[in-house]
Order: structure tokens, then sequence, then C-alpha cells
């Protein structure tokens, strides 16, 4: 069986509709693939069941939480699609993003580059507005010459557009996974670039929130940084997620279906479905 539990379409920051993610799935022959896109469950409003032939489709979202001033992300799996208090935490997590991007809008324009909001809306269109809507927004008016441009300039970490106070704290993001009766994942954790030291403080406190599993594998990984977070999750006594961190088609280490494999020595997320 083939998991892909981490992708993105059209309703946060993907290139591809929820239908056409399904399709590249089915075609690169994943069995079990979610959605997680950002702060939303809309890209399940909008797929066809009867496309999805005998491709296991897992309800997911990707959450925005802070933890020591830190942006960090959490995977929900087997989320309800029909609660309304998860639904109601997906909606503040949307007011969140449109003040975020007032603010993002505001810093931009101290550098000179005004009324860039409207342009980035129209962008987002229905989906969960994010920094990509921006950087692409930037490459429009001809301010940078490429997204990677807008990122290392004005978007990525540390940068004047890198928003980060208004999301919640971590132990609240998960309790509204663990509340809803889904499985909260820590994403990604290679991608915060923490000391060892605080990466096991972080992998604590989401334990201590109720956090279930961690990403040992986010698209096409390294081996050694594999082996050190399967052990992680060996030590930590938590289960073990993986998938691509699909976002567009032309990204090799981050294709549907064909991320780094899971060690055998780790616990799957999924034996506990």
């Amino acid at each position: 069986m083939k998991y892909d539990l981490h992708s993105h379409s059209t309703a946060s920051d993907g290139a591809l509709s929820p239908n056409a993610l399904i399709a590249r799935a089915i075609a690169a022959d994943v069995d079990v693939l979610a959605i997680t896109d950002h702060d939303t469950l809309a890209a399940y409003r909008e797929i066809d069941d009867s496309a999805l032939g005998a491709l296991t489709l897992i309800p997911g979202t990707e959450l925005s939480t802070q933890w020591q001033k830190n942006n960090v992300h959490i995977v929900g799996l087997n989320v309800p699609l029909e609660c309304t208090a998860f639904a109601d935490a997906i909606a503040s997590q949307q007011r969140s993003r449109i003040e975020r991007a007032t603010i993002i809008a505001d810093k931009l324009a101290k550098k000179g580059f005004v009324d860039i909001l409207p342009g980035v809306l129209e962008k987002a269109g229905k989906g969960s507005i994010g920094r990509p809507h921006f950087a692409q927004q930037l490459l429009e008016i001809g301010a940078v010459k490429s997204l990677d441009e807008a990122f290392k300039k004005y978007l990525g970490n540390g940068k004047i557009g890198d928003v980060k106070q208004i999301w919640p704290q971590l132990d609240e993001v998960v309790g509204w996974i663990r509340d809803a009766g889904g499985s909260a994942v820590l994403a990604h954790p290679d991608k915060y670039h923490l000391t060892r030291s605080k990466l096991h403080r972080l992998t604590d406190d989401f334990i201590a929130a109720g956090g279930e599993a961690i990403e040992v594998v986010s698209g096409k990984q390294d081996k050694v940084r594999t082996r050190e977070l399967a052990k992680l999750s060996i030590e930590k006594n938590l289960l073990a997620s993986c998938g691509s961190d699909f976002h567009q088609p032309g990204k090799f280490w981050a294709e549907l279906g064909h991320h780094s494999p899971l060690p055998q020595e780790c616990t799957p997320v999924w034996d506990r479905w």
C-alpha cells in the first residue's frame, strides 16, 4: 500500500484542483491520499466521488500554529467534514489568514508596493490565502523576477512578509484535532530549522497537548535525516506519518507518491485507524 498523507490543491496554495490532484495520485499508484490544504477543508466539497476508483481518501488539513515564536504546522488526519466545533475552528483560521494578509500587504506597502491586496485576493479566489499568492502578485507587477526571489527578498522566514504572531498556540490547535476525533501529526519537522534540543522540546509539548504522530518522511528526504526522525518517533513513542507535501508538478522532491519510504521500524499512523 502506498500512502501519501500530505498534499495541497487549489483550495490553498497548490496548483491542481482537488479532482486533478486525485487523478495525479491515481496515476502515481497512490492507494491512500490525504489532501491537507492550509487551514481549510474546502477541497473536499469539490471532489467527484465517482472519480476515486480504488483510491482511499483521508479527510485532512494542515493547520498553522505558533510555538515559542516559531510557525509550526500540524496536520490533522481523519478529521470530520461535518462537525460544528471543528468547522468553527477552521473558520477562525481563515479569519486569521485574512488578518495576516492585510498585515503583509501593509508591510509591503512600506516597501513601495501599494494596493497589492486586491490582486492577491483575486489570485487566492475561494482558496485559503497565503504567501504564495503574494509571491504571484509581486511577480505579476514586476517587483521580482521569480517566485523564489519573492520569498528570498520579501516573504521567506525572517523577511518583512513573514508574519507569525496571529496564529493560535500549538496546544490549542492540537486540541481542536484531538477533540474532533482526528489524529494530530507534527508536519515536516525538518523544515523548522530547530536545534536538536529545541526539536525535542517541541515534540514534548506536542505530545503533552495530545499529539499522536510525526512526519518521519516529507518528500524526497535525506536518508540520514529520515533515520534521525525515525529514531525520534520511537524514542518519543510517536506514530509515524509520511507524505510528499505536493504543491505543483515539476518539483521532483515533492511529487505525489514519490516520497522516501517510511522506515520499517516505525509504527505507521494508519495502524491505529
